[in-house]
């Protein structure tokens, strides 16, 4: 590698240089270019002098490419094209829902959200190319921090400074039971003091969900149960079903937890029920803040269409 310090061609002796070479003529490729002939000339002199090598062999009738000059002049046009490409990208990129976009997304929203919002994304931002990465709560703000994402979804607040947050709904949380249980026995909504002395089941440590449940259990003096727990949110509620204990399980969850033919009850909470907030979330320094703001908008918009048992935040 050239040390910064060392005088390198600049794009304008490789242009010049090459008009010359396509041309072999100085004043024909002054015209092409727009510049005058003393000021070509001395462009290709100096890239002549920074390369310390002869490119043409100038005589009085005409001009003629050296060997060294005519490998420059195969370099100088990779280059030179290169540089196109480069310019060529950052404007198609500069437009609005275009390029590359990393968006994470935590364990206990992906499956459930995820089928209502790919498909909108494809249809409205065709130029968008979106990739999506699951992880926990932790790894993923951190990854957006470090401009390894460029966008969230995960449960907010994120209590982390230099992130733009935008709710996107708010849902509940609903008692998952195991059929049988005696607080199925009835409809009415329960209260939150029905968790005191529930074996409650979690997540694994590192989901946002174990937390929050933890926070509605400790609301009230109950205590999660230290001998059971999951990895995923089907696991969870495959535990529930086994008969090892109750959870917390997001209502956007159920359709899908549900419909697995799982033997499992649910019983809303009473007002206010205990829920969790969704949200996107990226960087305020974000060149892209303003598009990230309307795809928050755009999310909400799916989610309701999509008729998901959550209430979206206008």
């Amino acid at each position: 590698m050239i040390p910064i310090s060392e005088p390198s061609p600049t794009l304008a002796q490789l242009r010049a240089f090459l008009a010359v070479a396509d041309h072999l003529h100085f004043r024909e490729a002054a015209t092409a270019l727009r510049m005058s002939q003393p000021a070509l000339s001395a462009s290709v002199s100096a890239l002549e002098e920074i390369l310390d090598t002869q490119l043409l062999e100038r005589t009085t009738r005409r001009v003629l490419l050296t060997p060294a000059g005519e490998r420059v002049a195969v370099h100088a046009t990779r280059v030179l094209a290169a540089v196109d490409d480069l310019i060529g990208e950052v404007d198609r990129n500069r437009e609005p829902f275009s390029g590359p976009a990393h968006l994470g997304v935590i364990p206990t929203v992906a499956p459930y959200v995820l089928p209502a919002l790919l498909p909108m994304f494809a249809r409205r931002f065709p130029h968008l190319k979106l990739t999506v990465h699951e992880a926990k709560t932790e790894t993923i703000v951190e990854e957006v921090r470090e401009g390894r994402l460029d966008l969230v979804l995960l449960a907010l607040p994120t209590e982390t400074s230099g992130l733009v947050e935008e709710p996107l709904y708010d849902e509940d949380f609903l008692l998952a039971l195991p059929e049988g249980h005696p607080l199925t026995a009835e409809d009415a909504p329960l209260s939150r003091s029905a968790l005191k002395g529930l074996d409650i089941v979690l997540l694994n440590q590192g989901h946002c969900l174990r937390e929050q449940a933890i926070d509605v259990c400790r609301e009230v003096g109950a205590r999660a149960t230290a001998t059971t727990y999951a990895t995923s949110l089907p696991t969870l509620v495959q535990l529930v079903a086994g008969g090892l204990g109750v959870t917390l399980l997001p209502e956007s969850a159920v359709p899908v937890e549900t419909g697995k033919r799982v033997r499992l009850a649910l019983r809303r909470f009473a007002h206010p029920a205990p829920g969790r907030t969704i949200g996107l979330a990226y960087r305020a320094s974000s060149a892209r803040a303003a598009e990230y703001a309307q795809l928050a908008k755009a999310v909400r918009g799916a989610v309701r269409q999509r008729k998901l048992p959550v209430k979206v935040i206008s």
